[in-house]
């Protein structure tokens, strides 16, 4: 109410109040009527597999879908550690929403699977006693299904998560190790670090994938050539790690000097010093940072399609040159703005929540 009643203060904030929601209510029903009435949204069901699940072939699109799923009780299992259980309510919306996804807007291919992956996430985020045994199983689960399915045929959404996620992993003990390196003792190590994270950030991330994509082979063994995907996941984690440093940096930075001497009064040595006392302080200061690099990761991801894999966007523009969908581009990129938005806003929300579980910003 309080913020009703300032939208509205002065003549001058009400004015401006008012323009802005004829602006944004005539923007809203022009989308609107487009969305109902002029969009043809066949290109979105009719490709939704090729979308989710890229080129795998037909008899290959369970391990896919139970992939997905797999990950769904994984962030379940996340979320409800945190705190964002789902009640009744929560749980009848979250069934509502698959069925209308998935039986309504996707007769033909996503109505099993938006049932599967909403009671994976139902089933993580309502499990207590067994979080652990669920999150190594669904982690055991993905492995074995993954496998199996040719590193050629990884594409659409599923190779997006895949490549964020094996980045994210790769790069934080890497940037934690560049960080520490970097605010350390040893100059040499020092050196090193520095040269490396001012080096990295000082190109674009285009140019370090192709970086990956050309040279790595050329310090492997003779015939043996890594996949194109693996040389992304390397480029991705270097990248990511050099920004990931200097963050870590920032709240090694934060840390009271007299911590440190505190706990050397103590007894303890270097590595304790840093492991139970900078560390999570450090690392508590600048979560939002941190859940910010990963989502800028996510999707920057969209920038393999440069280098001949077929991610989600390039699977949005494999189904756009057939003849069958000239002229649905506005369709079709939109539905990847909420792929990516409903993704990011996952991210987002999984970092309040740490950090309202840590305290951040309170006392």
């Amino acid at each position: 109410m309080n913020s009703l009643r300032s939208l509205f203060a002065t003549p001058a904030s009400a004015l401006l109040s008012l323009l802005l929601g004829a602006l944004a209510l005539w923007i809203f029903l022009g989308l609107a009527r487009w969305a109902l009435f002029d969009a043809r949204w066949e290109v979105i069901y009719n490709n939704a597999q090729l979308f989710f699940l890229g080129r795998l072939p037909p008899e290959m699109a369970w391990r896919g879908w139970g992939l997905l799923a797999a990950e769904a009780l994984l962030l379940g299992l996340g979320m409800g550690h945190l705190g964002a259980r789902l009640g009744p309510a929560g749980l009848a919306l979250l069934v509502l929403a698959a069925v209308v996804v998935g039986v309504v807007l996707f007769p033909h291919s996503l109505a099993l699977p938006a049932l599967l992956l909403a009671g994976a996430y139902a089933l993580g985020n309502l499990a207590r006693r067994w979080g652990l045994a669920l999150g190594l199983t669904a982690i055991g689960v993905g492995v074995v299904l993954l496998l199996p399915i040719p590193i050629q045929l990884w594409s659409g959404l599923m190779l997006s998560v895949l490549l964020a996620v094996s980045s994210m992993v790769l790069a934080f003990p890497l940037g934690l190790a560049l960080a520490l390196a970097k605010a350390g003792r040893l100059p040499l190590l020092r050196a090193l670090a520095t040269g490396y994270v001012e080096l990295v950030r000082g190109v674009p991330l285009v140019s370090v994938l192709f970086l990956a994509f050309v040279t790595l082979p050329l310090f492997l063994p003779e015939g043996f050539r890594p996949p194109q995907v693996l040389r992304a996941i390397v480029g991705f984690t270097l990248f990511a790690a050099a920004y990931l440093a200097e963050n870590v940096r920032g709240g090694l930075q934060a840390v009271p000097q007299g911590q440190r001497e505190a706990a050397y009064a103590l007894g303890l040595n270097g590595f304790h010093t840093a492991y139970y006392v900078v560390l999570p302080q450090a690392l508590r200061a600048v979560i939002p940072a941190i859940v910010g690099q990963f989502i800028a990761l996510f999707k920057d991801t969209s920038l393999v399609v440069l280098i001949g894999l077929l991610d989600l966007l390039g699977m949005a523009q494999a189904v756009l040159a057939n003849p069958l969908y000239l002229h649905r581009e506005r369709e079709v990129y939109l539905f990847l703005a909420l792929v990516y938005l409903a993704v990011s806003g996952t991210f987002s929300y999984l970092g309040r929540l740490i950090e309202r579980r840590l305290g951040v910003g309170s006392r």
